[in-house]
This record gives C-alpha cells, sequence and structure tokens, in this order.
C-alpha cells in the first residue's frame, strides 16, 4: 500500500487506525479517532528476530502520536500479555496521565511493569457487564476466553457507529475458570447492528475448533509421572491457567514447584495474589531451597518457551544455569511457536536433547492448545455478529487473508472487508468503512535505554558484524605524495582467521595506494575506497566472505 496523505478527518467521522498487529503477531495497537479525542486500544511489543540483533522489543510506531497527546482520553487494554501491554510504558513517558482501562489482572500486570519504569499510572478497573463513558466514546467490556485470565473484548459505540474489537479470544466451552465468551452479549450486539468487526486472525488458517485446556491437565501429569528425574516446564510467564496445571500435576506426584526466571516469579506472585492461582502453602519452594530436594520430587516452572538467549530454558540448554539437565530428566515446552521464534526453539530443543533430556512439545504430544479461534470458532461468531464491515487484526497476512475469506463465506459484502496494513486510516462514515489513506508507520525500536535511534541499515550492518566479522585497516598517508608512511596495520574481529593471514594482502594495499598517488588521488574518502576494495576482494577469493570493512586514512606532513 502507497503511503497517501490520508484527508482531514471531518466532525462525526469515526477514524480508525492501527499502528501495529496487522501482517505480523505483536505490537498490537490501535488508535479511534473522533471528533479531536482519541481512544486507543492496547499498546504492545514485538520482540525482535534473528535478522534484528541487539534489539529488545519492537514498538508500534508511537510517531502519530507525538502532536495529538492532549487528546488521548483513554487507553484500554483488553489482556495482560506482553504483545498488548508492553509497549505501555513508552506511551506513558510521552504523557504519564492517560487514563488506563483494564481488567483487575491485566492492571495488576501492567502497574508491576510501570513501577520499574517508575511511572505511576492512572487506572480503572473494569469488568465484564461494565459500561464507560469516555468522551465521545460509550465503552461495554465483554467475556472473552484466552490463555491469560481476565481478558475482554470491548464494543466501542458513538455517534458515528459501532465497533467490536475481540483482543485475543477464543471459545473454550468448558475451560478452567468457567468464563466462557460471552456469545450472548456478541448475538446482543448483532441484533443490534455491528458496523465494524475487528476480529483476532492468529488462528484464521486452522480448520475446525481450537481443543480444550482440560485436555492438556492429564497429559502433564502423565509426563512428570514417567520421568525419573527433574522436570521443567516451560510457558508463557503470564498463562496462568497452564500453571495451574502443572502445579496440580506436581502435587498429583508428590512433587514441589520452583518458579524460575524473574517474569514468572513475579506474574505467578500477581495471580497468586489475587486469587487467580490456587498455590497450597507447601505446593512451592524457592530454587535455593530445592537443591536440598532430591530431583524426582522436583518441578521447575520457568520462562524461555520461546528460545529466548538469556531466558531460564535457553541457559539450561547452554549449560549456563544453576539447574543442570541429565538423562533421567524431561523438558516440557507447553506453548505455540511464536513465527519467527521457530529456528530459536528448535535450537533450544537440540541443545537439551543433547544433554539426553527427554524433551516434549507440541510436536510430539497434546501439551498445549491455542489460545485464539480456529476458523470454525471464527464461523460461528460472523453468524452470530452479521457485520457490515470487518478488520482483520492480529495476524501475518496470510492469517489476515484467511479470516477475511471466512468473512466473505458467511455473507459479509467483499467490498467491506478490509485487509490492511499498519498505518492504514480506516474511516466508518454511514456504516462504511473505507481505506482514504496512511500514515508512516515504521518498525520503532528499543536498544537498552535508546528508543527509535536505530534503523534498518544499523540493523544490516550488525548482520554482517554477526555473520561475517570486521576487518579495520589503518594507513597514514603523505598529504603531499599520497605514499604510505605507516601502516597499512590489518586487524579482525569476530572473524576466524588470524590477525596473521592478513600479512599477504598488505603489499597489494601498499601498491594500490601507490597506483592511486601516481594518478594523483589525494583524498582520504578515496584512498579509504581503494583499500575497501583491495582487501574485499582479496577476502573473498581467499576466504570466501564478506565482512564489514573499515579503512581508515590518516595524513601525515611527514615524507615518505
Amino acid at each position: 500500500m502507497e503511503i497517501s496523505q490520508p484527508p482531514a478527518l471531518k466532525p462525526g467521522v469515526l477514524r480508525v487506525i492501527p499502528l501495529g498487529g496487522l501482517g505480523e503477531i505483536g505490537r498490537n495497537m490501535t488508535v479511534f479517532e473522533l471528533d479531536e479525542k482519541i481512544l486507543i486500544v492496547d499498546c504492545g511489543v514485538l520482540f525482535p528476530e534473528e535478522t534484528q540483533p541487539g534489539v529488545d522489543l519492537i514498538l508500534p510506531d508511537l510517531g502519530y502520536l507525538e502532536d495529538k497527546l492532549d487528546r488521548i482520553i483513554g487507553l484500554v487494554l483488553t489482556h495482560g500479555h506482553e504483545d498488548h501491554i508492553g509497549g505501555v510504558p513508552y506511551l506513558l513517558r510521552m504523557r504519564s496521565d492517560i487514563p488506563i482501562m483494564g481488567s483487575q489482572l491485566t492492571l495488576a500486570l501492567i502497574e508491576s511493569k510501570l513501577k520499574e519504569h517508575r511511572i505511576n499510572p492512572f487506572t480503572h478497573t473494569v469488568k465484564e457487564g461494565m459500561r464507560e463513558q469516555v468522551g465521545p466514546f460509550n465503552l461495554e467490556f465483554l467475556a472473552v476466553n484466552h490463555s491469560i485470565p481476565d481478558s475482554l473484548a470491548v464494543v466501542i459505540r458513538s455517534a458515528a457507529g459501532s465497533i467490536l474489537a475481540t483482543g485475543d479470544f477464543k471459545m473454550d466451552q468448558l475451560p478452567l475458570d468457567g468464563r466462557v465468551t460471552d456469545l450472548r452479549g456478541f448475538a446482543r450486539i448483532g441484533e443490534e447492528g455491528l458496523d465494524l468487526f475487528m476480529v483476532d486472525s492468529t488462528n484464521a488458517d486452522v480448520p475446525g475448533f481450537t481443543p480444550l485446556e482440560r485436555e492438556i491437565g492429564p497429559v502433564i501429569e502423565s509426563v512428570i509421572a514417567k520421568t525419573r528425574g527433574k522436570v521443567v516446564v516451560a510457558s508463557f510467564a503470564s498463562h496462568v491457567h497452564r500453571v495451574q496445571q502443572v502445579i496440580d500435576a506436581a502435587i498429583a506426584n508428590g512433587r514441589k514447584v520452583v518458579f524460575v526466571g524473574r517474569s514468572m516469579v513475579k506474574n505467578m506472585g500477581i495471580a497468586s495474589e489475587l486469587g487467580y492461582l490456587n498455590v497450597p502453602a507447601d505446593a512451592v519452594v524457592e530454587l535455593n531451597e530445592s537443591e536440598r530436594i532430591p530431583d524426582n520430587q522436583l518441578v521447575f516452572m520457568s520462562t524461555g518457551s520461546q528460545g529466548e538467549p538469556m531466558a531460564v530454558l535457553s541457559r539450561i540448554a547452554n549449560s549456563d544455569h544453576r539447574i543442570s539437565i541429565g538423562e533421567r530428566d524431561t523438558v516440557l515446552l507447553a506453548s505455540s511457536l511464536i513465527p519467527g521464534n521457530e529456528n530459536a526453539v528448535y535450537r533450544v530443543i537440540d541443545g537439551l536433547t543433547k544433554l539426553g533430556a527427554n524433551v516434549v512439545h507440541k510436536g510430539n504430544a497434546k501439551v498445549h492448545v491455542s489460545g485464539h479461534s480456529a476458523a470454525g470458532e471464527l464461523l460461528y461468531c460472523y453468524n452470530i455478529l452479521r457485520p457490515r464491515n470487518v478488520l482483520p487484526i492480529h495476524g501475518e497476512y496470510r492469517h489476515l487473508t484467511a479470516n477475511a475469506k471466512l468473512a466473505i463465506q458467511t455473507g459479509v459484502n467483499p467490498e467491506q472487508v478490509l485487509i490492511a496494513e499498519d498505518g492504514a486510516v480506516i474511516d466508518l462514515v454511514d456504516s462504511v468503512a473505507r481505506i482514504v489513506g496512511r500514515v508512516p508507520c515504521d518498525m520503532l525500536y528499543v536498544d537498552g535505554k535508546t528508543v527509535g535511534k536505530i534503523t534498518e541499515e544499523d540493523l544490516r550492518d550488525r548482520m554482517i558484524l554477526a555473520a561475517e566479522g570486521f576487518i579495520s585497516i589503518f594507513a597514514v598517508v603523505d598529504k603531499q605524495t599520497g605514499r604510505v608512511v605507516e601502516g597499512p596495520e590489518i586487524r579482525a574481529r569476530a572473524y576466524a582467521e588470524e590477525d596473521h593471514v592478513f600479512d599477504d594482502i598488505v603489499p597489494a594495499i601498499e601498491r594500490a595506494l601507490a597506483d592511486a598517488a601516481n594518478d594523483g588521488v589525494r583524498d582520504s574518502y578515496q584512498l579509504q575506497q581503494v583499500i575497501r576494495k583491495t582487501v574485499g576482494s582479496w577476502v573473498a577469493k581467499a576466504h570466501r566472505r564478506k565482512p564489514m570493512i573499515i579503512p581508515i586514512v590518516v595524513y601525515s606532513s611527514r615524507p615518505a
């Protein structure tokens, strides 16, 4: 989609701008704009891939809001997963008093996160069935079932039309906490008439229905029962229901549970304190205490199910953690792969297997079910709601397309099913949604304490450094004659060869500089290019590598 400046927003027109979450599973964020007021739903992060070295997090492009901060009247958080709340601290750095609405658990998780950023937020707890008037927007919250408790969908009503944003959801009819997706509420909204349905697309290309969560518990218990040594279970640090199943299975097999990993310890502490996690007093022990307990009496509940390099499971696989793994032990990955993380996860599985562990994962056992609606569930939703317009969200392009096809199959006008990209500007006028332009919407990289200062060019340079290495060449050249006075000195980093192998190329560099001098070249940049070309050609032929080459030419008045 080409960037085209959207028209000025007319009074009474509801404008929808997704700033993240379209074409990717992560950094979910949508802006709703009406009569000079802005409502935001979610503000999450995307975790970097291997092609983005040194990047900690990727944020939605907050640039659109920089000159509109005073118009923001509220931020709604649908649930407590990082891809929906992780970007909130960076938004609140821009304006700290933006009111935040969410369920009890969601707000507890975001408040804990904001405390680390020294931000004291303005929060308002909501729950299913509640309505809130926020400026020109009337909000109704509906219960939805997901892989974290207390998830909500939100109905946004206004004089310009009605919108239902599902957040992440599925339709487990027998959820562990008894909290089903509110299909009666969906039906009521459908009877009212729904102008725009913004619906989770993650599993739109998966036929049928998502299996029940309660089918997973017996499998986990069976895996633990068959293990002679210790058990390590890796899951998302917010999957309270899965952790509950692990605790119950551990107790049933006479084992203690050890929470490992900063986020796991923190989140489960919050969940337990608020009553979302039932933890018997003697069921959990600290990591230090576990060292005095036999392996066959322990289950470690850890982070790292997505292969994150510094997470517990990756460090165990690299033999870089207090927990060691051997032939009697079992490692269970209770999670779905996030697209882009496959290679990292497989490396961890390989590392654990090399150590002798029995590795159980979704590919070889029923140890996890997704938190997102499959195609059959989405079809039910379309038939119940009968929306006038549909905007698939939360998915890569293939997921958005699959979701769009489902909508069309149920009778939605194909022209009113919008497959959009981040930054698309969608106006809702007279119950018709149209893409009217696009605002700039780039990846916003977080690298340490810096935000947005890393460019795509920087990432390409880092990839070269990581894959091919770095060679620097230093030479002192006489300003008058162009002859080499000192050097060239060659140093290599992240390069398999020793520095002395470059001795062979030094005469060629000297000859190239001499030839350039004879041709009257005196400009340092041109001389540096001569060096780069000479070294690059030699390295490619001799070693079949393409390292980053940094030549430095310094002038001297001392004659050659």
